[in-house]
């Protein structure tokens, strides 16, 4: 614009720089940059947009592995505890604490669960922010790997009532001159690609940190995908915690046989092989829909998305949020009790109603094609799972929360 260079010029002048170089566009279409009257750079803007050269190195994919041999389920409860308070899955509030995260006190639901929520000032509306990715996935297939990270952060996003609304990533990978490691790059950003072109959200920022490894050996890959949601009125958030005695916790979405780069056959110590679970992001699509849907409607007490751990994790952790005891007589399904319990499988959240909003609930899951489980009831001071988990709240709370 008329006037922009010397306005420049002011601002360098009055933080004491020099503004030998300055960079212009002339007819629209050309980048300039002076050293004095000297021009030292003068290209087409094209270049610089859309015709920087491209680089197309070797990419060679990793053999399939075999599915991996899953172990008998053998006392089920001292499993579950170990695995509630193994370094992944165990309470990180002996690391979050060691900070403010109620700066200026817009905090409305803060760290440690799902998603945070953060109030707009002078408004009644919420951010919602996450952060997720599982390497072990990535490390199987980085194409579903990295399409899980996008779907399991926008399930946080939506079980606290908000709508996601935009992505940012740090992708996080070896050597890319390694042909396997440029195979992981490539097939992690398609995925990212795919997922968020399915559920309409832009990527608005990232960066890319390369060459993580040691003496040859590289870092796990790890596209981690940071998203955002917008709750328009904070009256109508969800808690992933357990709201009241009585209320009724049920299982959206479906599990299924899918240990591979599971927490629980980490903890057996069984090899890192075979396909991670799979990503339906027509199901998440709709499942996060039905979510947003009740939430609106203020059918729900709580809602919490079933991830690292498995089904028996969320629903403890839902009870230590909330302090309350549950109560399951059974778990039941197709699959093994291992996978009941532990299986990652994707596209599930746990939810509590009232009693008297079931049917709602169960109209809205209807019509979006969501399947549905009644799970039990919540109250009591410890928390029960048919006959094979047992265990008081405050053992519960030992577990998930002594610091390391």
């Amino acid at each position: 614009r008329p006037g922009g260079e010397q306005a420049v010029r002011r601002i360098f002048n009055q933080f004491e720089l020099h503004a030998d170089q300055i960079g212009t566009i002339t007819d629209g279409d050309r980048v300039v940059v002076k050293d004095g009257v000297a021009s030292v750079v003068d290209l087409p803007l094209r270049v610089l947009v859309d015709g920087v050269p491209l680089r197309s190195p070797r990419a060679s994919r990793a053999a399939p592995g075999a599915p991996p041999a899953i172990p008998a389920l053998v006392n089920p409860q001292a499993l579950f505890l170990e695995l509630l308070s193994s370094p992944a899955i165990r309470s990180r509030r002996p690391l979050y604490r060691t900070y403010d995260h109620q700066v200026l006190d817009n905090t409305v639901i803060g760290p440690g669960w799902d998603a945070a929520l953060l109030r707009v000032p002078g408004t009644n509306r919420g951010l919602a922010l996450t952060t997720d990715c599982n390497p072990r996935y990535v490390s199987l297939d980085p194409y579903v790997g990295t399409q899980a990270a996008v779907a399991e952060a926008a399930r946080n996003i939506a079980c606290t009532g908000a709508r996601p609304v935009a992505v940012t990533n740090c992708l996080n990978f070896g050597n890319p001159e390694r042909p396997l490691i440029f195979w992981q790059l490539q097939e992690s950003v398609r995925g990212l690609a795919d997922a968020c072109r399915a559920f309409g959200l832009p990527v608005v920022s990232g960066n890319v940190s390369l060459y993580n490894e040691t003496s040859g050996s590289s870092i796990p890959p790890t596209p981690v995908v940071g998203m955002v949601g917008v709750l328009d009125d904070l009256e109508q958030r969800c808690s992933a915690a357990f709201q009241a005695d009585g209320d009724l916790v049920f299982l959206l979405g479906e599990t299924k046989e899918e240990l591979a780069g599971s927490e629980y056959l980490r903890l057996r110590g069984a090899p890192l092989t075979g396909s991670p679970p799979q990503v339906d992001l027509d199901q998440e699509l709709r499942l996060r829909e039905a979510i947003l849907e009740c939430t609106r409607q203020g059918v729900l007490s709580s809602a919490h998305d079933v991830s690292d751990g498995g089904l028996l994790i969320a629903l403890a952790e839902s009870a230590l949020f909330g302090l309350r005891g549950l109560r399951c007589p059974a778990v039941v399904g197709s699959v093994s009790a291992a996978a009941l319990y532990f299986s990652e499988s994707q596209g599930r959240v746990v939810v509590s109603v009232p009693p008297r909003r079931v049917p709602e609930l169960q109209q809205v899951m209807a019509r979006h094609s969501i399947q549905l489980q009644a799970l039990g009831v919540i109250g009591g001071e410890s928390f029960q799972v048919g006959h094979d988990i047992m265990v008081p709240l405050d053992v519960l709370r030992k577990a998930w929360e002594e610091p390391f």
